[in-house]
């Protein structure tokens, strides 16, 4: 997830009510307002005497040609480092971005916050926005914290469908209203998923429920915004989670809970690109995986030759992150 910094100095109450309003993480006051800002709302303060220190846990760069881009990479290894410059142009973020993890710009504009967050596809780690238009926070956060991505979504042939016995199944309820064809990308292994999806299908058995996804077995992966995996046992109230749709547009969502009960289970087993993708399901009729024009199909009914969306990634998990070696999940 990238993150969203509003900078008010000099101090302005109704420009740090606007950030908090707009769901910013932190905001950059001047020293000594730290506790102005606390009376309004809870918010991260970068200040000199902050939650976040600036000058030594973030650093401000201007760039004003290669020595400062070289220093500013050189920092960002370790610290977070705001780069800003008088001249913007596109050529030294890409630099900056191409080089470095911790980078973050400043930005004057909604539209300058979308630029710097498309670099290289990549982007910047986030944004700090500097504007005396509250106009331009507030759409500048639609953008960075209702920013979608899109996922490659490909049909797997379901080559097995297993019962098993009893076991702790989870499921994720969301702060979010999920419709038709949406769900998460949750799997056995880290680098073949299904679309398990969303409760938000009427039927004569149970009332919808739009904000739920009965993902799996407590032992499975599920895919979470910054690109990284959780499994499902280590979710928790205040986590983000990747909500995707069937086209693979993916958005974030904040876990409300993460029940986890006692249920009879099923194994699914499919095969996409020669690649085996399996996850464990609860055994019930509410349980949906998703077809490829977006229909939910339910378990009960899913069938060996059936086609169900699945993700694909290259290369296994370390912690939950992403990296370049062979691993082999079964």
């Amino acid at each position: 997830m990238k993150s969203f910094w509003v900078d008010v100095r000099p101090w302005d109450k109704d420009m740090v009510t606007t950030a908090l309003e707009s769901g910013a993480d932190a905001v950059i006051v001047p020293e000594g307002c730290s506790d102005k800002v606390r009376e309004l709302g809870v918010i991260l303060t970068v200040s000199g005497d902050g939650d976040i220190v600036l000058g030594k846990d973030v650093l401000e760069i201007e760039i004003s040609g290669k020595a400062d881009e070289m220093k500013a990479a050189a920092i960002s290894r370790e610290n977070k480092v705001i780069v800003k410059t008088s001249d913007w142009t596109i050529i030294p973020l890409e630099n900056l971005v191409a080089q470095s993890g911790g980078i973050f710009a400043y930005v004057r504009s909604a539209e300058e916050a979308r630029t710097a967050l498309q670099v290289l596809e990549k982007g910047v780690a986030g944004v700090v926005v500097r504007t005396a238009d509250p106009g331009e926070i507030r759409k500048a956060a639609r953008f960075v914290k209702g920013k979608s991505t899109v996922l490659g979504l490909e049909t797997a042939k379901v080559v097995e469908i297993k019962v098993l016995g009893m076991g702790d199944r989870v499921c994720v309820d969301t702060c979010t209203a999920m419709t038709t064809g949406e769900g998460m990308l949750v799997g056995n292994s880290s680098s073949a998923m299904f679309l398990v999806h969303s409760e938000s299908v009427e039927n004569p058995y149970v009332e919808a429920r739009p904000f739920r996804v009965n993902a799996g077995a407590l032992h499975a992966y599920v895919l979470t915004p910054s690109g990284k995996t959780k499994y499902l046992s280590e979710l928790r109230s205040g986590d983000d989670v990747l909500v995707t749709r069937f086209s693979g547009e993916s958005r974030a969502a904040i876990v409300g809970r993460a029940k986890v009960e006692l249920r009879p289970m099923m194994l699914v087993r499919a095969v996409c690109r020669r690649k085996e993708i399996s996850l464990i399901l609860q055994n019930a009729e509410t349980i949906r995986l998703v077809k490829s024009d977006g229909e939910p199909l339910s378990v009960a009914k899913l069938k060996v030759g059936d086609g169900v969306l699945c993700h694909i990634s290259e290369g296994g998990r370390h912690f939950g992150m992403k990296v370049e070696e062979t691993i082999t999940e079964r």
